[in-house]
């Protein structure tokens, strides 16, 4: 017994040196992103950016393509963009027990069309949108003058909110042209019905408003985004060009259509602003706007553990 008793006293010693002496783990659930406009999983930009964070975080992070990348990332329509996207989720085991999700730029669309439109999805923890257009696009993001550039231009020509239009050019699920509203409710097939701006689903609100963060990062030499406060939910008033209102002050947040108000005043959303352009971001900025999100215990992690390029970009987003 005596021997028994010494073994125990040394075991529980040891145990808790052990807390002392070694950080504790930071837990950790998987993360999926979903790239921008011209992109796809296979550019390095975006396999850096997911390498990087999965280093750090300790989680699996995967790049989930819609399509064959660049080429549909213009000409998909985004309900199709969030059916596939849908459905390869509910495939991945690995998500069962909960996922985060990061959005670049367009890619936040397909993103919260997951959270919002996808029926049995496992359950998403966290949003964290870098650069999305969340509350719309005054403009068509730079193109090029690529082959799927050209065809770009010749749809912008059409009635951007005509059918083929809507089919066939991705963006023109997202513009919004606050001086044509009418037409926006009655032709664009996308942003109306994840905003809840036409008819409001309860169950749209029910599943965004239970996210526990919405991190919404806004970069502030964008030009890409028109206006770039589309980011954090800004918008133009109805009927104008003349000022952008910021998110609370648009009737999307002050009626709650999407439950933002509400993550809002829980404390849940968080309003980032960084320097550079459109998804330019640093190290630093990753480590400390991105990586607390994608770990479950935060007080484990220490950021002086990471080394890195400090200030240096990572440029996620190439017009081609």
């Amino acid at each position: 017994m005596s021997y028994l008793k010494h073994l125990l006293i040394i075991s529980a010693a040891i145990s808790l040196a052990a807390l002392f002496l070694f950080p504790t783990t930071a837990n950790s659930i998987p993360f999926v992103v979903f790239h921008g406009i011209s992109d796809s999983c296979r550019n390095r930009g975006v396999t850096h950016f997911i390498t990087v964070l999965s280093n750090w975080s300790g989680s699996e992070g995967y790049c989930i393509e819609i399509g064959n990348g660049v080429w549909d990332s213009w000409t998909m329509p985004f309900m199709q963009q969030t059916a596939i996207a849908c459905e390869k989720v509910k495939q991945m085991s690995e998500l069962s027990d909960g996922y985060n999700i990061i959005g670049l730029s367009q890619g936040n669309l397909v993103g919260r069309g997951v959270v919002e439109l996808c029926d049995g999805g496992p359950p998403v923890r966290n949003l964290i949108s870098l650069a999305g257009p969340h509350a719309g696009i005054a403009a068509v993001p730079l193109c090029g003058s690529g082959l799927v550039c050209i065809l770009v231009d010749f749809l912008i020509e059409l009635a951007i909110y005509g059918n083929y239009v809507q089919e066939h050019l991705a963006p023109a699920s997202y513009i919004k042209i606050p001086t044509d509203l009418d037409q926006y409710k009655k032709g664009c097939k996308f942003l109306p019905k994840i905003n809840n701006e036409i008819h409001k689903n309860s169950t749209y609100k029910k599943r965004f408003s239970s996210l526990d963060n919405l991190v919404l990062i806004m970069f502030e030499n964008d030009v890409i985004l028109v206006p770039k406060e589309t980011s954090w939910f800004g918008y133009f008033p109805d009927g104008s060009w003349e000022t952008i209102l910021p998110a609370n002050e648009t009737t999307l947040y002050t009626e709650d259509w999407i439950g933002l108000k509400a993550l809002d005043e829980a404390g849940k959303v968080k309003y980032v602003n960084v320097s550079g352009g459109h998804l330019d971001i640093s190290y630093d900025e990753m480590e400390k706007y991105v990586l607390p999100y994608l770990v479950e215990n935060t007080t484990a992690l220490r950021l002086s553990d990471f080394e890195h390029e400090g200030k240096t970009l990572i440029k996620l987003y190439d017009s081609h």
